[in-house]
């Protein structure tokens, strides 16, 4: 049979067995779920900040499902001045008489700029009101000081008051934004309750889980409520496995502390997966493994309880690590986070995903990127964001590469992939994972491609021989996108300027480009000879190529 190639070569290309790629375009392995369409952050009132507002619309844009986005400190008391790990919308106070007052002007603003964008949010619904705060005081927190305010993560003094600030929330959303679009939003309890976001017990927090979901459905029957929202689960017996555990024994067998019936209501299950950089050598090592061991124990644990089996989960915070305002010059295990191994690591960390979830047999419906922007710190200054100072990172465009692939998932395999039990025992530490994701939809397909390896150290290029049976059309149009040291790479273009801090307009349009997602190579027609297509090209180490193929 007849392959036709298209060459890029190089000397590592002529230097190492090339890997061997085949997508079967005809074998469909079921709907591709946009599961990387999630986002969120810590700080809400940067959302609508000049950059904030930019980068929210870029998110907007990324593919033709409808990101969804969440923040934390959606309830907190305070006049909404923005800080780093911190927020407000002042939503609960109490007026003179001790009665109380709703004002949902600034969460308006935020959600507001979520929907403009054509996105829309996944409602986290906390902290608490100063004004409801069992113990109030000390209540704002100051980042970096670890543990100074604690009044917003105590449960309420009063449950039924807390559940009609919910149900008033419900309303008025409804009210603002129509019954048919909040029916489509998944409003979240809480964040993280098994650590310091939560001061009470595991039992306020299912009491609470109890008050919020029947406020929620009160105000709309069908509104989708879930939790909740654990760290990643550990071994058997550790207290974030522990935690998610009895909260689904809650939701299944316990009793409902709102109506005293068995059980509450739940439309998703939450939690959350990290990964764990350290700096090995002179070099950071990623963690790959640990992010998905914590998957799969979040799997297994769910497993147990038939109810909620096929229930979406949303692993709503999947990062390679936990501190997103932890700037790299200070944990230097954090210096992945301007270049390509950001990227390439998310790629490997969504198909490890993926294959987790057709493992297990369920719905993981989202893994999302918790990383944003942080408004007014200097350019790349290591922050776990997706832009600086309004110029996009190369992560950013993994999301745009994810967002032309739509469809269904079709057959890949590939001579460079690394099994999923090899990762799960120690990680992608020898061979590179040099694999990808290939989605067929009408008279189009895609296919995402990375080089991938744990140990972020120079290594040669690799070579990719890319065969695409199965081609419906005599003639296809190829685009080549690639993110690696010299496209789709603002960071590069930065340092090679000298790495400005006030940077010259000139410059920063410069950079406005170099920001945005590039073709490698022009886009060109290929024949295809017995439905079948060859392509060949050097892909170097912690980069992606993203084809797309139409006819």
């Amino acid at each position: 049979m007849l392959c036709l190639w298209t060459v890029q070569f190089s000397p590592a290309l002529a230097q190492s067995q090339p890997v061997e790629i085949r997508v079967n375009a005809a074998a469909s392995q079921g709907a591709f779920h946009p599961l990387y369409d999630y986002f969120g952050y810590d700080e809400p009132n940067y959302t609508y900040a000049p950059n904030g507002k930019k980068l929210i619309a870029e998110l907007g844009a990324l593919g033709p499902v409808r990101a969804q986005i969440r923040a934390h400190h959606l309830l907190v008391t305070g006049d909404g001045t923005p800080a780093m790990k911190w927020g407000s919308t002042n939503a609960y106070t109490l007026d003179a008489k001790g009665q109380p007052v709703y004002d949902w002007t600034i969460v308006d603003r935020i959600f507001d700029t979520y929907m403009q964008a054509n996105a829309r949010p996944f409602v986290e619904i906390g902290f608490m009101p100063e004004a409801l705060s069992r113990t109030p005081e000390p209540y704002t927190r100051h980042w970096p000081t670890p543990d100074d305010g604690k009044g917003w993560a105590e449960p309420p003094k009063d449950y039924a008051a807390w559940g009609e600030l919910v149900y008033r929330w419900v309303l008025h959303s409804v009210e603002r934004y129509g019954k048919a679009e909040v029916e489509q939003w998944s409003w979240e309890l809480w964040n993280e309750p098994d650590i310091f976001y939560w001061r009470g017990t595991p039992e306020e927090y299912d009491k609470l889980y109890d008050y919020t979901a029947a406020a929620l459905k009160r105000a709309l029957p069908t509104a989708r409520v879930g939790g909740p929202g654990t760290t990643g689960p550990g071994a058997a017996g550790s207290k974030s496995a522990t935690y998610l555990k009895q909260f689904l024994e809650h939701c299944a067998h316990g009793v409902n502390a709102a109506t005293g019936k068995t059980g509450a209501p739940l439309d998703f299950i939450s939690y959350h997966d990290k990964g764990a950089p350290r700096v090995l050598e002179g070099h950071v090592r990623m963690g790959l493994r640990n992010q998905l061991l914590s998957v799969q124990r979040g799997l297994d644990i769910i497993k147990d309880y038939p109810a909620f089996r096929a229930l979406p989960i949303v692993l709503s915070e999947s990062d390679p690590e936990g501190c997103a305002a932890c700037v790299a010059s200070q944990h230097p295990e954090n210096g992945y986070r301007n270049t390509t191994l950001y990227p390439s690591y998310t790629a490997a960390a969504m198909a490890g995903i993926l294959q987790l979830s057709d493992r297990y047999h369920a719905d993981i419906a989202g893994m999302l990127t918790w990383a944003f922007e942080f408004e007014g710190q200097p350019y790349f200054e290591g922050y776990r964001t997706l832009a600086t100072n309004g110029i996009d990172k190369p992560i950013l465009n993994l999301f745009r590469m994810a967002g032309m692939m739509r469809g269904d998932r079709v057959e890949l395999k590939s001579s460079g992939a690394v099994a999923l039990d090899t990762v799960l025992q120690s990680g992608v530490q020898g061979a590179p994972e040099i694999d990808g994701i290939a989605t067929r939809a009408e008279r189009e397909m895609s296919i995402l491609i990375w080089n991938y390896h744990d140990d972020d150290v120079p290594a040669p290029a690799s070579p990719v021989h890319l065969t695409i049976a199965g081609a419906p059309a005599a003639r296809v149009l190829v685009e080549h996108y690639r993110i690696d040291e010299t496209h789709s790479n603002a960071y590069t273009a930065w340092k090679q300027m000298g790495s400005p801090q006030q940077p010259t307009p000139e410059q920063y349009a410069a950079l406005e480009a170099a920001g945005q997602l590039q073709l490698l190579t022009s886009p060109e027609w290929r024949a295809a000879a017995n439905g079948q297509v060859g392509l060949a090209f050097d892909l170097p180490r912690q980069a992606l190529s993203l084809l797309r193929i139409t006819w």
